[in-house]
């Protein structure tokens, strides 16, 4: 009968040491095999006395299903170099802790590629033990390929490839098994999440965007943003009627995405420039994964061609990036005049398509249209505002300064502020800046404040200083820091566009910044629910059956790793459709950061779904980014998951859990 065997070696001999197996035993003969532990000249196996000449002894834990096998080395003798046994690496690392199941117990936080919550359940613990303590004094157990020692061989002791297949299967069925039983853990959608820390203690002066911060808007918005630029297409650019009968599709597009202007692709790219494979659409219909490969040599798009830093498609940029929340409806249309064009099969130049969808959305802005249709229905598109009035008077009754830069012009922020905090809203601002034209408000030195009286109209007098109660149009960051004197980590801002809002704030200047990502919260929702928990948590191990399986060059195993590469395969669409079936979550593709992903990590020190999660924390709480291992680290706490904290830490109090 073959065996797992264990082999310590340590020169410590100050004290005993303690190797911990969870479930090895009863794991190593459910699958046909024996669980044997050498230290220095004594192997103890599963059929041996409770001890030995040497003072090797196990311990049952009934319990618990667990047994210990200790050692007191104080007359232990130096062992000889032995070998292990053909299954010890395979088998010992998949089915104990070592090397995949640690993987699996982090596997949400490096599902998310960015800091995240506390779990609040210790399934872990509960579930996935160390077969051996790797700690000082102790030979690792498993050895990484190309170790000095070699990958070892998955064969039965017979040498049959008919034994080593079975043995496969049974570690696949016991490693699902193990998954299935896994308790699922929930993150609270209203919490606030640190790439970088912060403390509010330091934060004197806040600052705010108005659109998709203070004001957060119905889906009857996008649809009126879409059918206003189709109309000004066929009415003012001369595109066919036929276009009247397309209609906004709420759940087609998510933000982040990039169009191809040249090709008239839209897509996602992930944090290293490659495209998602699946994700690429030419109207409103894929493009085979072929096709796209063909067209880009591959799936990586050369940084030449890529979105300029504002995720515009200028200066020899062939990309455009769509990060604005507005920009949903004018990537939806796109998509159906492509679709109209190529189902009628008429000829045209995308990048004249182009330019005019961008210029029809750009009217619906610029001419007022959409400012006055909503400010005719505020109700019916404005969706709630009481929250951030709550956050507004929270931050005034502790006597911080607060100020509003917004590209929306006075009479639109006046109507809806009006509407979420009060005809007094004013007096809650010390400064009020309206058509600031961000992003190049951070950067033009050149254009002058100018004040504007109640009814809109525009004042020619130099302005000396920023005073509470007035409103000012355009401007610049430098000339507004002069006369404001609010520089540096003591101002936090918040937007949801991570280039217009944050980007210059945070390199140039050293503001602290909050993103606003309405998404999160739908996001965390379907990551709550057991079927996402159970699906990530298989793709996770199976992955990891994978990556330790594949240095095994015999056809048996090469046969069973091929059926579970394909399985892996046929799941990855899975993790994509339960998000958004065209082009999947914001954040991921199927497991790298989107390109989304790393600006939103790289401008804003943190992101919330709401200004409202902002009345969960008193303005003393500091922000903690999760330190989660990097590739080439080891976990330092056997049993961290993803809060960097022992699941059952007895210093953290429920609410804290709760935190970041």
């Amino acid at each position: 009968m073959g065996q797992i065997q264990i082999k310590v070696e340590t020169e410590n001999v100050e004290s005993g040491f303690h190797c911990k197996v969870s479930q090895g035993w009863q794991n190593a003969r459910r699958i046909g095999l024996s669980l044997a532990v050498t230290c220095r000249n004594t192997e103890v196996t599963s059929e041996q006395p409770q001890r030995d000449r040497f003072g090797i002894y196990k311990e049952a834990f009934p319990a618990c299903g667990r047994q210990v096998v200790r050692s007191n080395l104080r007359t232990a003798r130096p062992a000889e170099n032995t070998a292990m046994a053909p299954l010890s690496r395979s088998l010992s690392s998949l089915v104990k802790h070592t090397g995949c199941l640690w993987r699996v117990g982090n596997f949400r936080s490096s599902q998310q590629g960015l800091p995240n919550h506390p779990f609040r359940s210790g399934w872990m613990k509960k579930n996935f033990r160390a077969v051996s303590c790797v700690g000082a004094g102790v030979q690792p157990l498993l050895q990484q390929p190309g170790a000095k020692n070699g990958a070892a061989s998955v064969r039965s002791s017979s040498s049959e490839g008919q034994d080593a297949t079975e043995r496969l299967w049974s570690l696949y069925k016991e490693t699902k098994r193990q998954t299935e039983v896994i308790c699922t853990s929930s993150v609270d959608p209203d919490t606030i999440f640190a790439n970088n820390e912060m403390s509010l203690r330091d934060i004197e002066i806040y600052g705010f965007d108005y659109d998709y911060t203070l004001a957060f808007y119905s889906s009857h918005l996008h649809t009126l943003i879409f059918n206003i630029a189709r109309d000004i297409l066929i009415n003012n650019h001369r595109y066919p009627e036929g276009l009247r009968k397309y209609e906004y599709i709420p759940d087609f597009a998510v933000r982040g995405l990039h169009y191809d202007v040249q090709k008239a692709l839209l897509m996602k790219i992930d944090a290293f420039h490659y495209i998602q494979l699946g994700t690429v659409y030419r109207g409103l219909h894929p493009v085979p994964d072929e096709e796209v490969i063909a067209m880009y040599e591959g799936s990586h798009v050369p940084l030449e061609i890529m979105s300029d830093f504002y995720g515009k498609s200028t200066h020899g940029h062939t990309m455009k990036q769509f990060m604005d929340i507005f920009s949903l409806p004018e990537m939806t249309l796109l998509s159906c005049v492509n679709d109209f064009f190529m189902r009628h099969n008429i000829d045209y130049e995308p990048v004249h398509l182009y330019k005019d969808v961008k210029e029809a959305i750009r009217d619906v802005h610029v001419k007022g249209i959409m400012y006055r249709a909503v400010e005719a229905d505020i109700e019916k598109y404005i969706w709630y505002g009481e929250q951030s009035h709550a956050v507004l008077k929270k931050l005034s009754a502790h006597g911080k300064k607060m100020f509003l830069i917004t590209n929306s012009p006075f009479d639109f922020v006046d109507h809806g502020m009006s509407y979420i905090v009060g005809k007094d809203w004013r007096d809650l601002f010390d400064v009020v800046i309206v058509q600031a034209d961000k992003p190049s408000f951070f950067n033009d030195r050149r254009k002058p404040f100018r004040r504007v009286t109640n009814k809109g109209a525009l004042l020619w007098d130099r302005i000396h200083r920023l005073e509470k109660g007035q409103i000012y149009k355009q401007g610049n960051l430098y000339e507004f820091l002069r006369l404001t004197g609010w520089r540096g980590s003591k101002v936090l801002y918040f937007g949801d566009h991570i280039y217009s809002d944050l980007a210059d704030l945070t390199l140039k200047h050293g503001w602290r910044t909050g993103a606003i990502i309405p998404e999160l919260r739908k996001e965390i929702k379907i990551m709550n629910k057991p079927q996402y928990v159970h699906m990530m948590t298989w793709l996770q191990a199976l992955t990891v059956l994978i990556e330790q399986m594949q240095a095994h060059r015999d056809p048996a195993t090469q046969a069973v790793v091929e059926e579970w590469i394909k399985e892996r395969e046929a799941m990855k669409p899975q993790t994509k459709d339960i998000f958004n079936s065209q082009f999947g979550s914001l954040f991921r593709t199927y497991h790298n950061p989107t390109y989304f992903s790393r600006r939103l990590s790289r401008f804003a020190d943190i992101y919330m779904a709401s200004i409202s999660c902002m009345l969960k924390y008193d303005l003393q709480h500091t922000f903690f980014p999760r330190r989660t291992p990097l590739q080439h680290e080891a976990p330092f706490w056997p049993e961290q998951n993803s809060s960097g904290l022992g699941v059952s830490s007895p210093l953290l109090a429920p609410q804290d859990q709760s935190g970041v």
